[in-house]
């Protein structure tokens, strides 16, 4: 049975990360929002040690309804 992705965020001094992580193959989209509005869409590979490094790094979990507005632009 196929696991639901799980979404992360954190703000940077100007800019936004946010992160979709699917945990059954840890493939994942990262969306970098800058303060002009632009985003920067990376496809991403992950290892297993994804989301002790999200920790570390002080993400914090976000909806996936926050990450799909950025997505398509409606943020």
């Amino acid at each position: 049975m196929a696991k639901i992705a799980k979404y992360f965020k954190r703000t940077f001094d100007d800019y936004k990360v946010l992160v979709q992580v699917n945990p059954d193959d840890l493939t994942g989209v990262e969306l970098i929002i800058h303060p002009s509005g632009k985003i920067e869409k990376t496809i991403m590979e992950f290892d297993d040690e994804i989301y002790d490094d999200l920790e570390v790094d002080e993400f914090e979990s976000c909806s996936p309804l926050e990450f799909n507005m950025y997505l398509k632009g409606l943020a």
